[in-house]
């Protein structure tokens, strides 16, 4: 039985006697119902009962929580379930890889633009700290781990913006699943 003499969220929603070995009462106690009512409504107490029987004990705990999650969303989005919200996330990975590849090539672009045309004088506002060559800005763009102290003057060093401004920033434009 669960803790004290109250019965698991289980045994409760299922209204039956809960026994002292009771697989569902490690896993679903009594002060949190919802938990099994939607891994319940999803895949049914004995398919979950057999779930948890064919594992060793040290591996249900887990179980439980993906069985939750799963569940949850099932109930969110009941064709593609958890599938879709992998899906969503690998699709703004993607989106967020290709706007990266596009800002390092500006970036290249502009580094080479600035190696062909003669340095301009600098006004007297810009530190020469704050300068700094072609080699160290794609460094910085490359994602490499750049060890240099910048301090709080990164915002400075980043703030160079294209002349180009015709680049395509999403060409592979994907549908969402969740809308």
């Amino acid at each position: 039985m669960g803790s004290g003499s109250s019965p698991c969220a289980s045994c409760k929603l299922l209204r039956r006697r809960c026994a002292k070995d009771c697989i569902f009462a490690p896993y679903f106690p009594p002060d949190d119902p919802h938990k099994f009512a939607i891994v319940h409504k999803v895949f049914g107490a004995s398919n979950v009962s057999k779930m948890l029987q064919e594992l060793p004990i040290h591996q249900r705990g887990d179980a439980v929580s993906s069985l939750v999650y799963e569940a949850n969303a099932r109930m969110r989005d009941p064709v593609y379930g958890c599938v879709g919200a992998i899906s969503y996330l690998q699709n703004q990975v993607s989106q967020l890889q290709m706007q990266l590849a596009v800002a390092q090539a500006q970036a290249e672009i502009l580094c080479i633009q600035m190696q062909s045309e003669p340095e301009p004088e600098l006004p007297a506002a810009i530190h020469p700290s704050l300068m700094m060559d072609c080699d160290t800005k794609s460094l910085l763009l490359s994602g490499s781990n750049y060890t240099g102290d910048f301090g709080d003057q990164m915002p400075h060093l980043l703030s160079f913006s294209s002349s180009n401004n015709n680049v395509i920033q999403d060409p592979l434009k994907r549908e969402s699943l969740w809308t």
